[in-house]
């Protein structure tokens, strides 16, 4: 988690990321000047659309301050999308790939599920394609 010093511009680094299941992620908020949450896509978080696989536990950091971190561990093969709730309309998205993609629907990055709250525009030009993650295994902002 990352920010400029003026706080105008907001990102996760890396935004995309391959692993394998059983892999723990921790996200370090090492943006001085704002709080920030990883959260899953998911109807348990705020009513947002399922944008992890079926059967994945939800997660939500709940808001970390400059350097506090948050973990978990993902076994469910497939897609996760998360966003960070202050910032998702500042595009503050990212993306992680489970294991093979393929047991689980992909998610193109500008899906929209239906019935459900629309997500920013600006949160889905930000997410990598699925094809980039699994050909580099990281992608850092431009």
């Amino acid at each position: 988690m990352q920010g400029n010093a003026d706080g105008s511009h907001v990102w996760f680094d890396p935004l995309g990321l391959r692993i394998e299941p059983g892999q723990t992620i921790r996200w370090i908020n090492l943006d001085p000047g704002n709080s920030h949450t990883a959260t899953a896509y998911h109807p348990k978080n705020f009513e947002r659309p399922l944008r992890i696989p079926e059967g994945a536990k939800p997660w939500n950091s709940d808001y970390l301050l400059p350097n506090e971190s948050f973990a978990v561990t993902l076994t469910v093969e497939g897609v996760y999308d998360f966003y960070c709730v202050p910032h998702e309309h500042a595009g503050m998205v990212g993306r992680i790939i489970v294991g093979q993609p393929g047991t689980s629907p992909i998610i193109s990055s500008s899906s929209q599920p239906a019935g459900s709250e629309p997500l920013p525009e600006s949160a889905l030009r930000a997410f990598p394609p699925v094809e980039e993650i699994m050909r580099r295994g990281i992608v850092r902002p431009a």
